[in-house]
């Protein structure tokens, strides 16, 4: 789907050529705008500026959009170069998003904001709507449990707000424009303290400004890496995304057009039985439905499913069609004496939580005599069976080592983590974890070695050079 050079490109250049007060770009006021993305340069030639409607290909929307403002950074190039080498994670990322970027850059567009927003999830999960990380944060915008709730998202046994397409990109753009807001417009500060909280950020400015130091977000060297490394990823992606000539890259283009639209179920339905009198592949549905954990939606919503454009009339039809309560799979189980929710979800393989769900169960007792209930669409629902956002096979090969690069064995010590590690030898732990079939959730183990491949001036005089297989 897509080529990479590996030429390398800075940030574009500022130009003075604002347009006068008033005038709109994109449907944005010229003033929300910073200077640098309404620069001639700052996009291909021949590029011409249209109405949001008007674009072929959604990917023209948001280089249009873009208003950040330049960042002074050696952490971009880097990262432009670490996309560059790797041009199968990109397509990969490319085809991810086809399927929610319409979505995002149609609601970042209502709110005035840099469209450069709209590519967050690509750093922040790849695109990847089941995504989970090791601090439980989920879904395409990776929100923690907490600030989760703070906006709004529902997290229950049946399902998970911030893998919601729809509710946790418009909470996400609602923290963002609160962290905009915080840090008095200034964006660098805000998309800084997505990633490690106001707090950390408000912190780091009074440690520098208590030495006499500048304060703006490059200068904050108390940030993690990680943090400091965050805004310069999110601008190497959209300046590949803004030329992509510029690097020999031909990206996959988007339909201007939604991919998704709402249906809304009335009651709960198990997703397999929707797509088996629909037509619509269970891995269409899921795809765009991650947020809801089992086979079914939740008992009491929400109720509303995304279902490709094209599907809409085949899936309101079977809606129609479909008696309700044939819409899930139950069982109904009379109680006996002496049984308890626990031996009883244990007989049919379902959890305790699902039972009491389904039928309004709030404490734990129940009576013999009476029925229950059994969801039997309950088991969890496996990302294997989405079609465009499953993960890729495990490897059982290591990926092959960059040009030009030499490997160093690195023994595992105390206090080591995939992160300190990949900073160390600056690549990426998707790359260590790629390079030695291990998992990002892997627990390392004192003296393990593993293999980094790192250019010949980055090879610490202390390591070992090898080009041996490294132990797992």
């Amino acid at each position: 789907m897509c080529a990479v050079a590996m030429s390398l490109v800075g940030c574009a250049g500022i130009n003075t050529n604002q347009p006068p007060a008033g005038v709109e770009v994109n449907g944005i006021p010229s003033s929300s705008i910073a200077p640098e993305a309404l620069s001639s340069n700052s996009l291909p030639d021949g590029f011409v500026k249209k109405n949001p409607e008007d674009y072929d290909d959604v990917w023209d929307r948001v280089r249009a959009g873009y208003g950040l403002a330049e960042l002074d950074s050696p952490y971009i190039a880097r990262h432009e170069q670490w996309f560059a080498n790797n041009p199968e994670y990109m397509q990969r990322m490319v085809e991810r998003a086809s399927l929610y970027l319409h979505h995002i850059i149609t609601e970042v567009e209502k709110r005035n904001i840099p469209t450069e927003i709209a590519l967050l999830p690509a750093i922040e999960s790849a695109f990847k709507p089941h995504a989970y990380s090791r601090a439980r944060a989920a879904g395409l915008w990776q929100f923690i449990p907490s600030t989760g709730r703070l906006y709004g998202l529902q997290k229950n046994w049946w399902y998970d707000g911030r893998r919601d397409i729809v509710a946790a990109t418009d909470a996400a753009l609602n923290y963002l424009e609160k962290l905009r807001d915080d840090f008095d417009g200034d964006w660098h500060l805000a998309l800084a303290a997505y990633n490690a909280g106001e707090g950390r950020v408000m912190r780091a400015r009074r440690h520098n400004r208590l030495k006499n130091r500048p304060d703006n977000y490059e200068d904050l060297t108390v940030l993690k890496p990680e943090t400091r490394n965050y805004v310069p990823k999110l601008i190497a992606v959209a300046n590949i995304i803004r030329n992509p000539e510029k690097y020999g890259l031909t990206l996959a283009p988007i339909p201007n057009e939604p991919y998704f639209d709402v249906v809304d179920v009335g009651s709960q339905i198990d997703l397999a039985v929707l797509s088996k009198e629909s037509g619509v592949p269970i891995g269409d549905l899921y795809d765009l439905n991650p947020a809801f954990n089992r086979w079914a939606t939740a008992p009491d919503g929400p109720y509303r499913l995304l279902v490709p454009v094209k599907e809409k009339e085949a899936v309101v039809a079977a809606l129609e069609a479909l008696p309700i309560d044939e819409r899930t799979k139950w069982a109904r189980h009379n109680i006996r004496r002496g049984e308890t929710l626990s031996t009883i979800a244990r007989n049919y393989g379902v959890s305790v939580a699902a039972i009491k769900s389904s039928n309004k169960i709030r404490g734990h007792q129940i009576r013999a005599g009476h029925d229950l209930l059994i969801p039997m669409s309950t088991r969890s629902i496996s990302t294997k069976v989405a079609n465009v956002t499953r993960p890729r096979p495990t490897a059982t090969r290591p990926a092959p080592p960059p040009s030009g690069h030499v490997a160093v064995v690195h023994e595992v010590k105390a206090g080591d983590t995939l992160w300190n590690i990949a900073t160390r030898y600056n690549v990426y732990i998707s790359q260590i974890t790629r390079w030695n079939l291990i998992n990002r959730r892997s627990v390392l183990r004192l003296g393990q070695k593993l293999k980094i491949w790192v250019e010949p001036t980055n090879a610490p005089d202390s390591a070992s050079i090898s080009t041996g297989v490294p132990s797992t």
